[in-house]
Order: structure tokens, then C-alpha cells, then sequence
């Protein structure tokens, strides 16, 4: 098990861990029934953070940020030499979290995307672990909260007994959720990315081998092109840029000090 805490990846703090110890810290939360943000950043995760000051802040306040792609598994080996032999990838944990939760009994809420996927996406699970008990599942409104409307869905949430949420909204709108509902929920939060899409069958893995090699990226640009085009055409040099100026030391990306204010306009 690898549990090395935060570590600085262009300002942005990642935490060097591996699945075990990912896993093994998000059940205990459940288990003490603690708030608790997790996120899994990829390139573009990072990169939202650099670009956006007030985000950056907001990621440096969660519990748990796992490096989910191999360049920032990479980062943290070239920068911190953290040891990690693979990823913490938020489709893979997320199976990872509900295996144990089926296992003990703890009820799951999910929150975002669309009803359609959410409708393929119960059964996917429940066929996977068929002693998953899902306390709730709502969809995205894709709109931004109203007044009072997040208190309403922190009760709706507890009311249904769950232990662990997964929000599934997109980076970086599940993030910003995530921290706003934190102090609301005594359990965790877990921003999953892409994992209702792909746990409901909606999108492919890549090959083995591609995601091996950080090759992803190529997968998803291939399957989505007019979405995703600027994220990895832009962001990828960018990033693998930065990363060489801060492995150089001439550039110290000091992380900025955890936000503590309440977010008040988020999307839901």
C-alpha cells in the first residue's frame, strides 16, 4: 500500500497513493461517517487548476486527489519520486469502493448525468455486485443551484441512508459540487468522471496497452473529436511544458492556501 499525502503537481496537490490505499481511506470515512471530497484528475484536471486560481484552491482543500491518468502518475514519480506502478483511475476505483461497500453493506447514492444513463447504469452495477444496495440515484438538472436548493439535496441524500456518494458531472462541475456539499454530508463524495458513462456501457476502455502508455487520450479523442479536440490538443503541451519548467526547479507552481468559504453558485 502506497499513502505518501499530497504532492505538488504544477500548484496543484495530488495525492501519491495506489488503490489499496485509495479504497482503504475512502471506507473509513464511510465507515466514521465523515465528510470527505475525493477526486481522480487527470490532465485536464490539473490543467483546470492551473488555469483557474479560484479552482486551484478548491482542489487543494479535498481529502483525496488521485492521479487518474499516467502523465500525472508520471508527474508525481518525476517530480517527487512517489514509486507508483499504475494510476488511480476513477472508473476503476469507483468498481473498487462498490465492491467493498456491497461487501459490508453500505448503501451508495448517485448523483449526476442524464436518466437515460442512470437507467442503464443501475443494473450494469447491480448485475457486477449483486449485494450493492443503492440508497438513491438523481439525475443532473444541468442547471445552477437555487437558493437553499443544495440543503434540499444534502437531506434527500441522508434520508436515504447512504453512506457514499458518487458524483458523476463532469470536471470541473462535479469538483465544485463536491466541495460545496462536503460540509453538508457525513460521508463521502466521490467526483467519478466518466465511470457512470462507462460502467452504464456507454463509452469503451481503450486497449490495455494504450492506457499503459498514457495513450488515452488518443482513445477519447478518436470516440468524441468535437468535444474533447481543445482538451488534448491544447492542454496535453501545456501541460507536459509546465511540468518540465517545475522538474527544472525554475518555477516553484507554489500550491495556493485550501479555500474555506461556502460556494453558493454551483451547478446541480
Amino acid at each position: 500500500m502506497i499513502a505518501q499525502g499530497k504532492k505538488n503537481v504544477l500548484g496543484v496537490l495530488v495525492d501519491a497513493v495506489d488503490y489499496e490505499a485509495a479504497t482503504a481511506q475512502i471506507l473509513d470515512a464511510a465507515r466514521e461517517r465523515r465528510h470527505y471530497a475525493v477526486t481522480a484528475l487527470a490532465v485536464h484536471g490539473v490543467m483546470t487548476g492551473v488555469q483557474d486560481k479560484a479552482h486551484n484552491a478548491r482542489l487543494n482543500s479535498f481529502d483525496l486527489v488521485t492521479p487518474d491518468g499516467q502523465p500525472v502518475r508520471g508527474a508525481l514519480n518525476l517530480l517527487h519520486h512517489a514509486g507508483l506502478a499504475d494510476r488511480v483511475y476513477g472508473p476503476e476505483l469507483t468498481l473498487r469502493v462498490l465492491r467493498q461497500a456491497a461487501a459490508e453493506g453500505l448503501p451508495v447514492y448517485l448523483y449526476g448525468s442524464t436518466e437515460p444513463t442512470l437507467g442503464k447504469l443501475v443494473p450494469a452495477l447491480e448485475r457486477m455486485f449483486p449485494a450493492l444496495k443503492i440508497a438513491g440515484v438523481e439525475a443532473s438538472k444541468f442547471r445552477s443551484v437555487q437558493p437553499g436548493e443544495d440543503a434540499e439535496i444534502a437531506e434527500r441524500i441522508k434520508a436515504s441512508g447512504a453512506r457514499i456518494v458518487l458524483v458523476g458531472l463532469g470536471c470541473p462541475r462535479q469538483e465544485i459540487f463536491t466541495y460545496a456539499m462536503r460540509p453538508l454530508l457525513d460521508m463521502p463524495l466521490l467526483a467519478v468522471g466518466a465511470a457512470f458513462d462507462y460502467h452504464a456501457g456507454l463509452l469503451k476502455n481503450p486497449p490495455a496497452w494504450m492506457q499503459k502508455y498514457a495513450l488515452e487520450w488518443l482513445w477519447r479523442l478518436g470516440l468524441e473529436p468535437k468535444r474533447l479536440w481543445k482538451r488534448y490538443i491544447l492542454l496535453n503541451p501545456a501541460y507536459l511544458s509546465r511540468l518540465a519548467v517545475q522538474k527544472a526547479g525554475l518555477w516553484k507552481a507554489a500550491p495556493p492556501a485550501p479555500a474555506t468559504e461556502r460556494v453558493h453558485t454551483f451547478a446541480v
